[in-house]
């Protein structure tokens, strides 16, 4: 007598059923985990200005200088909403666009520049809205002086770059020193306002990954 085609029927012991859950909720945290780790990105130097405004004569006018050389990498879990950065600048790049006064800024009663080559900024980004840090809560280390610096940050957005199609990232950001705290007073004597503002605008790509 021929039989009926019969479906076998696999039965879930306790222990079968256990190690099925744990592989599938492991399974579901490694993707988790990948997609939210966190991405590093490195600074572009010629994208990158920092900049800043400085008083001459208790405001007869205004000083504008930037430095051309800077390098650094930034750490960004948008889903976290957790990030760091450490930016490095060399001082000796200094520019205010005038020669004399650029050598003058470098000169030991200054910024020291032969002393002190490079200033260096780290710092963690706070106060994350849609996926976008909009402070910095920070350190500058200028002069062989570190100091807390916090930066408010106007302006920031990610996409692919339209030439090489990596992910960069862009930001403007603004802050204030007072350049006497980090041992930096020439002029004070003459009534120059030590008040300095900071404006940094920062470009970055994203570092390729394994397997990309």
């Amino acid at each position: 007598m021929n039989k009926k085609p019969t479906c076998a029927l696999t039965v879930c012991t306790p222990a079968f059923c256990a190690l099925a859950k744990c592989a599938l909720v492991t399974s579901m945290m490694a993707g988790t985990a990948a997609l939210a780790a966190p991405a590093k990105y490195t600074i572009d130097p010629a994208h990158t200005y920092p900049s800043f405004t400085a008083d001459h004569m208790g405001g007869l006018s205004t000083f504008r200088g930037k430095l051309n050389r800077s390098s650094g990498t930034i750490v960004l879990d948008r889903e976290a909403g957790t990030g760091t950065l450490e930016v490095i600048v060399d001082t000796s790049s200094l520019d205010f666009g005038h020669d004399e006064l650029n050598e003058h800024a470098k000169a030991p009663d200054m910024f020291d520049v032969e002393k002190y080559p490079t200033a260096t900024y780290t710092g963690k980004l706070v106060k994350f809205v849609n996926g976008a840090p909009t402070q910095v809560e920070g350190t500058l280390t200028l002069h062989g002086v570190t100091r807390p610096v916090n930066l408010e940050i106007e302006h920031f957005t990610c996409k692919p770059h339209p030439m090489t199609q990596k992910e960069v990232c862009g930001a403007s950001a603004c802050g204030k020193i007072n350049r006497d705290e980090f041992g930096i007073s020439y002029g004070k004597q003459y009534g120059f306002l030590m008040e300095t503002g900071l404006q940094i605008q920062v470009e970055a790509q994203r570092a390729d990954r394994a397997g990309e």
